[in-house]
């Protein structure tokens, strides 16, 4: 028997540029570019299959809708499921892990290149026709910063941190990576590893969060933390959030004791107000865009549909809640 699909949340993965026909081929699917709280059980109804990214669905969806028996996430976090509950109710729910590793790796170094170089700044101002009236045959408007012989701190040196610690090393950099546990099987003449993570604060010209969020690492970027910082430190948060106290941050910026901040995160995606870090000099904002370069999410789209056949001939797999 045919099952329906239902994607309630299409447009943010592909707008128009990936087709959805493998997954179309494995059932009735309908499509729905965003899907407000208040119409989640009503545009489920009674499908099977789920396919969603950021739509928040809870015991109170699986009671209205007893059909469902499959959510297929459109990321690797899994965080707007009610994960006990979906297995209390029988249904799968399966994540793409891994698919964006060296793209979110990618822009951790894109938001410290435009804190280091500012090229954005500089092809503005060319733009601006500050070139053509300098009276010198070149200007910079903000000292720049050599990477070479820098230390990143990574926290949290899983598969990301580990690319991006990879990427930092071809710019002459020294890495301590840290996590809960020690990994000297990865550690070189460039790369160390710790478990401390006073000593990150304390050596670190750059410190790049990368770590999950747990009661650990929430707020781990705070005012108690950042002064223990050097003086000039630069701070990348390619994570969640959670990691951050934004007015922290801003009051670390103004007086100087952190020289710059880019982040691919901010309390904007989870409240839909503004965040206290726009606006600040030397911040650097992203709106949650690491992971999607078109080839990173059709490998995710890849996933996906390989995540959802392996279901349908029953072999789960990427199966979070087993």
């Amino acid at each position: 028997m045919t099952k329906k699909i239902v994607i309630l949340d299409a447009w943010a993965t592909v707008p128009g540029d990936i087709s959805w026909e493998p997954i179309a081929e494995m059932g009735d699917l309908t499509i729905y570019d965003r899907t407000p709280p208040e119409l989640i059980a009503e545009r489920i109804g009674d499908a099977e299959i789920v396919i969603s990214s950021k739509v928040v669905i809870g015991r109170d969806v699986f009671e209205q809708c007893p059909n469902l028996e499959y959510i297929g996430l459109l990321s690797t976090g899994y965080n707007v499921i009610d994960i006990e509950a979906a297995r209390e109710h029988g249904i799968s729910v399966c994540n793409v892990p891994g698919y964006s590793t060296m793209a979110v790796a990618q822009m951790a170094m894109a938001l410290l290149l435009e804190i280091t170089n500012m090229v954005g700044m500089h092809a503005q101002a060319v733009n601006e026709g500050k070139w053509v009236e300098s009276p010198d045959w070149c200007f910079w408007l903000k000292d720049h910063i050599e990477l070479l012989d820098k230390t990143m701190g990574i926290i949290g040196f899983g598969s990301i941190g580990q690319a991006a610690g990879k990427m930092a090393n071809a710019f002459g950099m020294k890495v301590i990576g840290q996590s809960r546990h020690a990994h000297p099987e990865l550690e070189d003449e460039m790369t160390r590893t710790t478990t401390d993570i006073e000593e990150v604060f304390r050596a670190s010209d750059v410190i790049l969060v990368s770590a999950p969020l747990n009661d650990e690492s929430r707020d781990i970027i705070r005012k108690e933390n950042i002064d223990k910082m050097k003086d000039g430190v630069i701070v990348i948060n390619i994570a969640r959030p959670g990691h951050v106290v934004e007015q922290d941050v801003v009051d670390a910026l103004k007086s100087g004791k952190m020289r710059g901040f880019g982040a691919d995160a901010s309390y904007t995606e989870w409240t839909d107000d503004h965040t206290v870090l726009e606006g600040v000099e030397n911040c650097y904002l992203t709106p949650h865009i690491a992971w999607c370069p078109f080839e990173t999410r059709q490998r995710m789209i890849d996933i996906v549909t390989d995540n959802l056949r392996h279901y349908l001939d029953g072999d789960r797999i990427n199966c979070v809640n087993p």
